[in-house]
């Protein structure tokens, strides 16, 4: 996960720059890339299923007032707060306050505990509060989008229901089938490995995602330049609020430190790429609202490194022996 952190917040921005040079170079070869995006995140939803362990669940009532306390900040207080700043960049009928929402309103599911480990927070915990996070969005996810877009566009909620149940229900039938293969054929010490190579793989398929996204609507997207950076000022502030809304909690409540890190992390990782993933099969033509998506994570790991960075900071001074004071006549 450290080498990936290094990695990762090189490879969107490439990704997006090259999809925008292709898209402008080669306009036919970049239109061309959109038939390659069902296939990439089928893909991409298989490698995030194959990391999730359920097993974890069993254990919910032994940490019931932190992973209580967790849900109401990430499904809670971070909606009220996302919904706030979103408004104040976007318009509430326009597509990128729809992105930038949906970005803000589902928490990571994955990637939140290897900055939760290199900031030495509690990642046992966190173990068992990344399923919880996860069945969670799933039943909201539907109702969200209803909410956001039903209003507007009218989107038919029986048929989105019926599109997400296919493509969530599918790749998650397949993970389960490709995993009972493989863990009769594997030793333990083999799969392990192997799964954590399809969780550093989610990077690389997101890359492409974006590839073929920003190449396939280039013209669309480039169309208002002043919105990437209203985007990335917007996300910019959500980071800031959560990691308020973090330390606030974290005093209030008298979480140690490992337990603080873990709030800090999971209110802060947003769930983009199983978002992105949903909202392009949900809702396929609207490439301004998958942009937002992609865009927040171009901010998003870098704050996660820094905000690892600081944890870890505050962990050796609190690890620090206190100086005894002299004694007298020394």
């Amino acid at each position: 996960m450290i080498q990936s952190a290094k990695i990762t917040p090189w490879l969107l921005p490439m990704a997006i720059a090259a999809g925008l040079a292709l898209g402008s170079l080669l306009p036919e070869t970049g239109k061309s890339l959109g038939a390659f995006i069902d296939a990439l995140l089928f893909g991409l939803l298989v490698l995030l299923f194959f990391e999730v362990r359920f097993d974890p669940l069993r254990q919910v009532t032994r940490h019931l007032p932190f992973l209580s306390l967790a849900w109401v900040a990430n499904f809670v207080l971070i909606p009220l707060a996302g919904g706030g700043i979103a408004s104040l960049f976007f318009p509430r009928e326009s597509a990128l306050f729809v992105g930038l929402l949906l970005y803000f309103l589902f928490p990571c599911t994955d990637w939140f505990l290897g900055f939760t480990r290199m900031a030495k927070g509690d990642v046992a915990l966190g173990a068992v509060l990344l399923p919880v996070n996860l069945i969670s969005q799933l039943l909201l996810f539907p109702i969200y989008l209803g909410l956001i877009t039903g209003s507007q566009s009218g989107t038919d909620l029986g048929g989105l229901n019926a599109t997400l149940a296919q493509w969530f229900l599918f790749p998650l039938l397949c993970t389960v089938v490709l995993r009972l293969v493989l863990t009769r054929l594997l030793r333990k010490d083999h799969f392990e490995k192997l799964s954590s190579l399809s969780g550093n793989l989610v990077y690389w398929v997101i890359a492409l995602v974006a590839l073929c996204l920003f190449g396939q609507h280039t013209s669309t997207l480039t169309a208002n330049p002043l919105a990437l950076v209203q985007i990335l000022l917007a996300v910019s502030l959500f980071f800031l609020v959560s990691c308020a809304l973090g330390e606030v909690l974290a005093r209030w409540f008298r979480l140690n430190h490992p337990q603080h890190v873990l709030l800090a992390m999971t209110t802060a990782a947003r769930n983009a790429p199983l978002i992105l993933g949903l909202t392009m099969i949900a809702i396929p033509d609207q490439p301004l609202i998958h942009a937002a998506l992609t865009i927040g994570m171009l901010v998003e790991f870098p704050h996660l490194i820094a905000l690892a960075q600081l944890f870890l900071r505050k962990d050796a001074r609190l690890r620090r022996p206190q100086s005894l004071p002299e004694q007298a006549g020394s």
